[in-house]
């Protein structure tokens, strides 16, 4: 398992992969070598505008 940190930049735009652009997460998590699980965990922390109650 990984330890690896990644910018809150670079988690940001990979939601922006799915979720503006339609492709599969399995297709964007290995075009950009993160696991499908940290790409899942990004879309429910980013994928909501900020300031908004969950």
């Amino acid at each position: 398992m990984s330890n690896t940190r990644y910018p809150e930049e670079f988690k940001i735009e990979a939601v922006k992969q799915v979720t503006e652009r339609g492709p599969p997460v399995a297709d964007v998590a290995g075009r950009i070598g993160v696991s499908q699980h940290s790409l899942y965990e990004w879309l429910k922390r980013y994928q909501h505008p900020a300031g908004r109650a969950g």
